[in-house]
């Protein structure tokens, strides 16, 4: 006969409830435990950590206070990897100088140093070694020294060789890998066979690539030094491999060692060296043309987007704007203003009286933001100052293209006295943000973050300029100026509308192109004139009017400069560039592209 479980008095509930709430008792105990055993072993692990310290600080009073000198450099040598302990490292660097000392009592001596911060008697506090504390009188008054009238520890030789070797070691176990990588370069110059195993020991628990290249380049040029011949040879040829560009001018210095004395170097080692050099050379002269052509692309880019409004310009008007490099100088002032206003203010003068603005005072993420405000504000300040140009001067001399370049050549020098006056005839500083500071390697190849920017920035320019020539109004009014003013204005496009927008469009480009090339060049009153010819050769090279011709030419102008420049030098490389432009115009005078017109097939 089935008998049903008895009910609680209470709630008539089952029984089975009692079970459960046992359950989860068993589930609290259970958690209490866990949770007590984890605060045990991070307890135990935080002791250990307080502990570790206050070990290695043992193991440097040991040192000082040993009698032996073996013992003493024994013990120093074990605090290889007490490099994040700021008294250990400075204890050290004292001894080795000679300003540790010791205090002597009746049965004891207690090592110490001496506070960095003097009294009015040239004193200093005593600081114990042991702990940092300073010591203390019998009535608790830290006593002070001079020391001028302490004699310091005593020491060796070999003792001094082994703390500064123990002090270069401790960069070793950073916790940041650029310090270690940079660590490690520097002792593997040295060649220094007592870096060997510390070398190999790291490499055992390194896990950043850039930082154990190094440490295979340091054993690899430690292990070249070496008498034995095997040795020696396998580790030059393991050079090679990497491409050591660090260890480039050892091999060739041993290349010569080995060719001046085969009998004690032997045919072996001086084919390593010619093979470990030549393959070093050949990786930097790849590493340099890559390098160089990234160089003249970044410049490219900002030509690219300076001759951009210059290309239309001219091909819309037939004005040669001389003065559009100084438009370029307006916006990378404007980046100056900016960056002015943004931080602790700035000075300029106006009609001869010094004038400060007070800036907003702001810092990191704040100030950073500077730059793409001043890439905004300069579009608009380059823009506005374009359509004054347009306005009281070049409006008079559409199709008149050698009274326009007389004219804007003059407003070219007076805009250039103006930027004097105003903020100087010294270059002015620019700052990067932090986010377009630093750079990355890839085979040895450096790519700045600013030049990245530069050319991704005028990618989205042309982009731009391409959306607003073909796929608005104003660009089809453009193009259709370009083509037949006449028939343009016989239709009802307002031509003298669409020039005063184009120019003042063409004119915020070259400013934005100034505020990049601030990032990347000096800011002074001379910067378009050094710009101005390059984006003339630009726009008559690529076709006249031509977007893509403008771009085809721009990079090839700006990196073929750039390759050139190391070789030739930098006039002979541009004469170089003109005189191939020349010839190539010779050959096709509209240029890469051809831009045809209604009124006249070209």
């Amino acid at each position: 006969m089935h008998v049903p479980p008895p009910l609680c008095a209470k709630t008539q509930a089952p029984v089975k409830i009692n079970l459960q709430t046992r359950r989860v008792r068993r589930c609290v105990r259970a958690f209490f435990l866990a949770s007590l055993c984890l605060g045990l072993v991070d307890s135990r692990a935080a002791a250990a950590a307080i502990a570790t310290p206050s070990t290695n600080r043992t193991v440097l009073t040991e040192a000082v206070l040993a009698e032996d000198s073996d013992k003493q450099i024994e013990l120093v040598r074990k605090l290889v990897n007490a490099g994040s302990e700021s008294i250990v490292e400075q204890a050290l660097s004292a001894w080795r100088l000679g300003n540790l000392f010791l205090l002597e009592t009746n049965d004891t001596r207690i090592p110490f140093l001496l506070e960095a911060r003097t009294d009015g008697e040239g004193k200093a506090v005593a600081l114990r070694l042991l702990d940092g504390e300073a010591l203390k009188d019998a009535d608790g008054v830290p006593i002070k020294f001079s020391a001028a009238d302490l004699t310091p520890v005593d020491t060796t030789s070999k003792l001094r060789k082994a703390i500064k070797t123990t002090l270069d070691l401790f960069a070793l176990s950073s916790p940041n890998s650029k310090i270690r990588r940079d660590a490690v370069i520097k002792l593997g110059q040295e060649q220094d066979p007592e870096y060997l195993p510390h070398f190999e020991s790291r490499l055992q628990d390194e896990t950043v690539r850039e930082a154990r290249r190094a440490l295979h380049e340091a054993i690899s040029l430690t292990l070249a030094a070496s008498e034995d011949p095997v040795v020696r040879d396998s580790a030059v040829l393991r050079l090679g491999e990497l491409r050591s560009i660090t260890s480039l001018q050892f091999i060739k210095n041993l290349e010569k060692q080995a060719a001046a004395n085969p009998g004690k170097f032997g045919e072996g080692t001086l084919s390593a060296t010619r093979a470990a050099a030549q393959r070093i050379e050949t990786y930097i002269a790849f590493g340099n043309l890559f390098g160089t052509a990234f160089r003249g692309v970044s410049l490219s880019a900002v030509i690219l987007v300076a001759a951009l409004g210059l290309a239309i310009t001219f091909g819309l008007m037939n004005i040669i704007n001389m003065a559009h490099g100084e438009i370029m100088a307006v916006g990378a002032y404007t980046a100056f203003v900016v960056q002015g206003l943004f931080g602790g203010g700035l000075l300029f003068s106006v009609f001869g009286k010094t004038v400060s603005l007070k800036g907003m005072g702001w810092t990191g993420g704040w100030f950073d933001a500077y730059f793409i405000v001043a890439l905004a504000v300069s579009f608009v300040t380059a823009g506005l100052a374009g359509l004054a140009l347009e306005r009281t001067i070049l409006r008079f001399l559409y199709r008149r293209p050698l009274e326009s370049l007389l004219a804007t050549w003059g407003v070219s020098l007076i805009l250039q006295q103006i930027f004097r006056h105003t903020f100087g005839s010294a270059n002015v500083q620019v700052s990067s943000p932090s986010f377009l500071s630093g750079s990355f390697v890839v085979h040895d190849v450096l790519f700045a973050y600013n030049r990245l920017f530069i050319v991704g920035f005028a990618l989205f320019v042309v982009f731009l300029t391409w959306l607003l020539l073909s796929k608005t109004s104003l660009g089809l009014q453009i193009r259709a100026v370009m083509q037949n003013r006449a028939m343009a204005s016989c239709i009802g496009v307002r031509t003298e509308r669409v020039n005063m927008m184009t120019f003042a469009f063409g004119s915020g480009l070259a400013g934005m192109a100034g505020a990049c090339l601030s990032q990347i060049a000096n800011v002074g009153p001379s910067l378009g004139q050094r710009y101005i010819i390059d984006c003339f050769m630009v726009v008559v090279l690529g076709g006249v009017g031509n977007l893509v011709g403008t771009v085809s030419a721009a990079v090839g102008v700006g990196v073929t400069d750039q390759i050139l420049q190391p070789w030739l030098g930098a006039v002979l490389g541009k004469i170089t560039v003109l005189a191939a432009i020349i010839l190539f115009l010779q050959w096709r005078p509209n240029g890469l592209f051809v831009t045809r017109s209604r009124s006249l097939e070209g």
